[in-house]
């Protein structure tokens, strides 16, 4: 494998930059922070990577020790990619990279391709700011283009799933994609929302408590 390019700057920012810089790197660990994935899902869920470039990219990432490949057991018996610890701590970083770009985000236009997941980190930041609920739990979001799962608070494993809920939900959130745009964008929180009527909550969880009390 060549060896990796390099700012040559002693500076932890540049440092960061010669691992996580690459173009697509930082979405892949966005689509890791779901758990496991074989590289097909990865390709589909990464719409406009190449699979060259993809395939380069997951073998930087494994080399610099972001990511881990393994084979699964039968009757799957295909291999998958995952975060190691070192690569869930970009957590914050794409969390705070998401709000820095927030006002970037504007209305879709009609080349854009959206995943329901792409709003799991908007509302993983809107949870846990003022107002959104505090601590732990299981948060179910439905939307007309998909549902998925928040691990609100979790310190390691998943952070976010596709589909229902694995078990009961803490909370359940039902809404339209405008609205979880708007929170995306930061016009609106989810407190904010749920009180102007636009987010349904459901669940007997703290987090469902909290946004109904607000």
């Amino acid at each position: 494998m060549p060896p990796r390019r390099s700012y040559d700057q002693f500076c932890s920012a540049a440092r960061a930059l010669d691992v996580v810089g690459d173009r697509w790197t930082l979405l892949i660990v966005r689509e890791l922070l779901g758990g496991p994935r074989r590289y097909t899902d990865l390709h589909a869920d990464l719409p406009g990577v190449s699979t060259d470039v993809l395939a380069s990219r997951l073998k930087d990432m494994e080399r610099d020790g972001l990511t881990t490949r393994r084979r699964l057991p039968p009757p799957g018996a295909a291999y998958v990619y995952e975060l190691t610890p070192r690569g869930r701590e970009l957590l914050p970083v794409l969390l705070a990279l998401g709000a820095w770009g927030s006002g970037e985000l504007g209305e879709r236009r009609p080349t854009d391709a959206l995943r329901a997941h792409w709003f799991a980190l908007p509302l993983l930041r809107s949870l846990a700011g003022e107002g959104g609920g505090e601590g732990e739990g299981l948060v179910e979001v439905r939307l007309e283009e998909g549902d998925f799962h928040l691990h609100v608070g979790a310190q390691e494993g998943p952070v976010h799933g596709d589909g229902p809920a694995p078990r009961t939900p803490d909370a359940r959130l039902s809404m339209d994609a405008g609205t979880c745009a708007a929170v995306a964008r930061g016009e609106l929180d989810l407190a904010q929302a749920v009180r102007a009527g636009r987010v349904e909550v459901t669940g007997d969880g703290a987090i469902a408590k909290s946004l109904r009390d607000v």
